[in-house]
């Protein structure tokens, strides 16, 4: 293989100005991140641990192995919105006993763990990672149910919980649930549908009404631990398999439960040796221009992010606009697909297709690193084909079956988003760098666009056009497509799994490979029809 080298000079004050607008970021980003690691803050975090009870990430590391790294996902669920960063909930993938699961566990400091919208997104995601990837699924259960506040959003598609736990099981894809306190109303059902189930005594509560509820409906005067503690249901209903003394008892018997699942990878190990990156992670911070009108060469990238910076390059001198090749990563062999100049040309579109085609033929799970502002418009390519070479790309990329895993480098705008394996062509996992952004296309262009369409407007009724009005209105189109654009608000609407640091780009693709690596690794079969 080919080895990259690096043409970054890190004494450039271009360098200097990217990476200190790239820490500026992740400074932001980590001041986002510690609202939701502070859950519902330090008067009910403190009143929590009054109880004798743990913290939902406390939980996470005692469950986990020692040692373990746990990748959480989508952290920032709810920014922007009236709902806590994090959604009341933690979901992420780590290591139990040797076997890679899917974790999500209740932050009971935060609205009493009541679900909200985000709640459910978040959650809903967490399961079809599960299934996509075959990865066990484990529930760490202390939620007051729904928030009643929104019910009208949470309701209807809340049921998909229900239907998601049994596809998992049905699909032989094991649920374990360990409940610490309340399980009530609809929530009894995570551990009702759950292939294994823990319960704390003297803690858990799991019923479909409590006592108020309970009297009201029929006057029946009842108590908690007759209704639906975890004695009663270790010794009377049945419900629970096992009845822990504490939360520690009730981690310890989880992973009792995850060691005899007798859980194996269905995917190929690794085909070769792991080797660092010869090129330094660390200079990612100033590859990357803080203004993203600026082409960068992603080789850059690629050489600080796979085995040896070891790297095959599939036709680099045909449409240059996008790079791609063969390399591996954590030894698992990949395809990658990198922007170049963000533009899409037809050439560009029809050697991905052929790349994603013989990925696809070698069982090679394919990497996307997007910088993309679309495909190219303008007579000349209209003229060319780009309509039908860019649907080309996007055919192969929706019919590929071997695993995709994005990044979000850098501009992600138009139909370029679709064709580089966006969240619509569902990708195993999509992250997306700090100083990311994605739109249907630029602030600038949009409000240019909208100008446009009002002067025609206004020149077909006979009107004259106010200028000063045009103004306002670029500004504040510009203003709100900005704001939407930025990465925190993506991610918050879990339109990515999560906002990550360019320099643990390499270990967050790693633990993604090992983990879509727990099902199998298939290519496509076949394609719908292709306009040549």
């Amino acid at each position: 293989m080919t080895v990259l080298r690096t043409g970054v000079d890190t004494g450039s004050p271009e360098y200097a100005a990217n990476r200190a607008a790239l820490l500026e970021s992740l400074a932001a980003l980590d001041a986002e991140h510690a609202k939701a690691v502070a859950g519902g803050g330090p008067k009910y975090t403190e009143r929590h641990h009054r109880r004798g009870k743990l913290l939902a990430r406390e939980r996470v590391e005692l469950l986990l192995d020692r040692d373990a790294p746990f990748l959480e996902l989508s952290p920032l669920a709810a920014w922007g919105t009236d709902h806590a960063v994090g959604a009341s909930v933690v979901t992420g993938i780590g290591v139990v006993e040797g076997v890679e699961c899917v974790i999500v566990a209740n932050d009971p400091t935060v609205r009493g763990g009541a679900s909200n919208p985000w709640s459910l997104r978040k959650t809903f995601r967490a399961a079809d990672i599960a299934l996509a990837n075959r990865l066990p699924l484990i529930s760490l259960v202390e939620s007051g149910g729904a928030d009643l506040q929104s019910q009208s959003e949470i309701f209807i598609p809340g049921g998909r919980a229900f239907r998601d736990l049994t596809r998992l099981s049905a699909a032989g894809v094991p649920t374990v649930t360990a409940v610490f306190g309340n399980a009530t109303a609809g929530g009894a059902y995570v551990p009702g549908l759950s292939d294994h189930v823990i319960m704390v005594a003297d803690r858990a509560k799991v019923f479909l009404g409590g006592p108020p509820l309970v009297k009201m409906a029929t006057g029946e005067e009842a108590r908690d631990e007759e209704l639906g503690g975890a004695r009663m249901h270790g010794s009377v209903s049945g419900l629970a398999d096992f009845v822990a003394e504490d939360e520690t008892d009730a981690i310890r018997l989880t992973r009792r439960v995850v060691a005899r699942l007798n859980h194996r990878k269905q995917g190929p190990p690794p085909a070769h040796e792991v080797e660092e990156p010869l090129l330094d992670a660390d200079e990612l911070l100033g590859v990357v221009p803080a203004d993203l009108r600026v082409p960068f060469d992603p080789r850059e990238v690629i050489g600080r992010v796979v085995d040896g910076s070891r790297f095959d390059e599939f036709k680099p001198a045909y449409g240059t606009s996008l790079v791609t090749g063969w390399a591996s990563l954590h030894g698992y062999p990949v395809g990658v697909l990198a922007n170049a100049r963000g533009v899409l040309f037809s050439e560009e579109s029809q050697k991905a297709a052929q790349f994603v085609q013989l990925a696809n033929s070698a069982a090679t799970p394919l990497i996307f690193l997007q910088n993309t502002t679309g495909y190219m418009v303008g007579t000349r390519y209209e003229q060319g084909g780009i309509v039908k070479h860019g649907a080309m790309m996007i055919n192969a990329v929706s019919n590929s079956r071997v695993p995709h895993l994005t990044v979000v480098m850098g501009a992600s705008y138009g139909a370029g988003n679709y064709g580089m394996c966006g969240r619509a062509f569902d990708p195993r996992f999509l992250f997306t760098w700090p100083n990311a952004k994605s739109a249907v296309m630029g602030p600038k262009q949009l409000a240019g666009v909208l100008s446009i369409v009002a002067r025609q407007a206004a020149a077909a009724k006979g009107r004259e056009y106010a200028e000063e009005h045009d103004a306002a209105m670029r500004e504040l189109v510009e203003g709100q497509i900005e704001q939407q654009s930025l990465a925190p608000f993506l991610s918050g609407r879990l339109y990515d799994d999560g906002v990550i640091d360019p320099r643990d780009t390499r270990t967050v693709l790693g633990l993604c490979l090992s983990a879509v690596h727990s099902g199998p690794v298939e290519g496509a079969a076949g394609y719908g029809v292709f306009r040549m």
